[in-house]
């Protein structure tokens, strides 16, 4: 998540944008550990595996086409998705679901096979997890063992390192204003503290997918899909045919042709840039702890951007390897730095963050680590034709304060699943009813209010320590309730009694601050975000009380009306974060 670059900097960021990873004219060359990392590196397989040069030139290229003026990246094919009465072109095979996009699709297609579906699963490239390891809680791994995705013990031959605790702390440059967290952060158990190995994950979801009977399809770049009145079309870009199917489920995340398409354009709402590595040569005696979200320092005047941290170990217990992200949320103005710029200023920060004198002496680089993930207000995105339905990345299901999908696709893989399941057996596949299973969300909305008060538009006035003392404040508030309010934020669920009562303490501690928040944040973002708030507090108060009589009224009625009422009162449990049982 996150980065630094001051204003000087950001010339040159643009200029290294520009020229890809060489760093472009008059911008200096990456440090030698991460050139090195990355000429060895691999363009990778699956979407966003990447890791070298021509990866980083490739995520460049992405990210400046986004914070370009006069709006984002336009939709490159405005035709992909199209809606036909019939198909335009034959097809090679025909199937109930064709899930569209691997690294993750992969368990979508191996959840709906085992429930009798006809599944086949696409990937221009090959289907493969990443090299390095995904943080999760054990509690969001048992999501994905109980849709029968996976096995307990093909998850835990999945599970690399084990570690406690986990830590979030924010830097105190004045720790006489306004107080904050304990004695400036605080320890949790069980949260974000198991390492998985993705290659692992995708290697054994494939496996149980093909052993049911399921089509792997690589190879498969598509030219486009037609949806139509009794079925929908994935062309293929190359030897012509296609794949034909009742449902495509798009899950092919935020670089989706299809949602480029629906977005039309659309600067995103907000950006978590991210750059980090994987290394071997840390101390392994220290080796045994992460950290969630850690500040080392206030905004620095003139760059408009709160850097971030997280790390964690790799390779299990006694191992020296270790994943470290920085990251800041920001906004898609043309002012921002590229990610080369980051990657610079995150290996000239690691030492201090880390201590290490000198990483690159003390550190083998493995693998270096980016990404550019756009989020939008307008999410989960609405299906834009019939019988096609985005899911994962590509809906925007992910919290805004979120940089990557494994965690929000693990707590909503059972809703959807089930929901995509009902649809195929009572033939909803029409727009309006996957609508309702992409159905507005006011625990995610309200996330929006928390991504916008960790950023800093491009020349704010924004005071250095800002951020830090609105998050230490918050997180102090949430400790003082206890683990039923601190640890469901802290693993992205919002909840309407724990966030009311947070903000009711930060108000009542500190009432000039308050209005200083006011004052940043300003009328119009907070009156949207009340409104959201609001939602939360009705759909939670509905899940308690009128979604337990539907749900004893919901077998007498036809499929259709079943349909509907079932995801009411998902929408209803998932809306207000009841979904999670502490």
């Amino acid at each position: 998540m996150g980065a630094r670059a001051g204003a000087a900097r950001r010339r040159a960021g643009r200029a290294g944008a520009a020229g890809g990873a060489s760093g472009g004219r008059g911008a200096p060359a990456l440090p030698g550990g991460l050139r090195r990392a990355l000429e060895r590196g691999e363009d990778g397989g699956g979407a966003g595996a990447g890791t070298s040069l021509a990866a980083l030139a490739a995520a460049e290229a992405r990210w400046a086409a986004l914070r370009a003026p006069g709006g984002g990246a336009p939709p490159a094919r405005p035709d992909f998705l199209r809606r036909l009465p019939r198909p335009a072109g034959a097809a090679e095979m025909e199937v109930d679901v064709a899930v569209a996009g691997g690294t993750l699709g992969v368990f979508f297609a191996c959840a709906l096979q085992q429930r009798g579906w006809r599944v086949a699963l696409v990937e221009r490239g090959r289907v493969e997890g990443r090299g390095q390891e995904w943080n999760i809680s054990r509690r969001e791994l048992a999501e994905v063992v109980g849709t029968g995705v996976l096995s307990a013990q093909e998850m835990e031959a999945a599970v690399r390192s084990d570690f406690n605790p986990v830590r979030a702390g924010f830097h105190r440059s004045n720790p006489g204003r306004g107080g904050g967290v304990g004695d400036g952060h605080v320890e949790v158990q069980d949260i974000l503290n198991v390492g998985v190995s993705p290659e692992s994950l995708v290697a054994s979801a494939r496996g149980r997918f093909e052993r049911a009977g399921g089509t792997v399809l690589e190879g498969f770049a598509l030219a486009g899909v037609d949806a139509c009145d009794d079925g929908v079309l994935l062309r293929r870009a190359e030897g012509g045919g296609g794949l034909r199917a009742r449902l495509c489920v798009d899950c092919m995340g935020n670089s989706s042709p299809i949602v480029a398409q629906l977005r039309r354009g659309q600067r995103p709402d907000g950006v978590c840039l991210v750059v980090g590595s994987l290394a071997r040569g840390f101390d392994p005696a220290c080796n045994e702890t992460g950290d969630l979200i850690w500040t080392d320092a206030d905004a620095r005047p003139g760059e408009f951007r709160q850097d971030f941290w997280e790390a964690f170990p790799a390779g299990g217990a006694g191992s020296s390897k270790r994943t470290t992200y920085l990251f800041s949320y920001l906004d898609a103005a043309p002012e921002r730095p590229s990610l080369e710029t980051l990657l610079r200023d995150y290996w000239e920060r690691l030492g201090t963050y880390q201590g290490i004198p000198c990483p690159d002496e003390a550190l083998d680089v493995e693998r270096v680590l980016f990404g550019v993930f756009p989020t939008y207000k307008a999410s989960p995105l609405a299906p834009g034709a019939d019988r096609v339905i985005q899911v994962g990345d590509a809906s925007g299901l992910q919290s805004p304060l979120s940089f990557g999908g494994f965690g929000a696709l693990s707590r909503h893989l059972p809703r959807l699943v089930g929901a995509l399941n009902e649809a195929l057996e009572t033939d909803q596949l029409d727009q309006a009813s996957l609508s309702a299973i992409a159905a507005y969300l006011p625990s995610l909305s309200v996330a929006w209010l928390f991504q916008r008060a960790m950023s800093i538009r491009v020349g704010a006035r924004t005071r250095p320590d800002f951020i830090n003392q609105l998050l230490g404040q918050n997180f102090a508030a949430l400790e003082s309730l206890g683990p039923w309010a601190l640890r469901p934020f802290l693993q992205d669920v919002v909840q309407f009694g724990p966030l009311g009562l947070a903000l009711g303490k930060m108000m009542l501690d500190d009432p000039a601050f308050t209005l200083t928040i006011l004052r940043e944040l300003g009328p119009g973002p907070i009156l949207e975000w009340s409104g959201h708030f609001l939602a939360l507090g009705l759909y939670a108060g509905l899940h308690r009380t009128a979604s337990p009589a539907l749900a004893k009224l919901a077998p007498a009625l036809p499929p259709a009306q079943r349909f509907h009422l079932n995801r009411l009162r998902e929408a209803w449990e998932f809306g207000s974060g009841s979904d999670y049982r502490l």
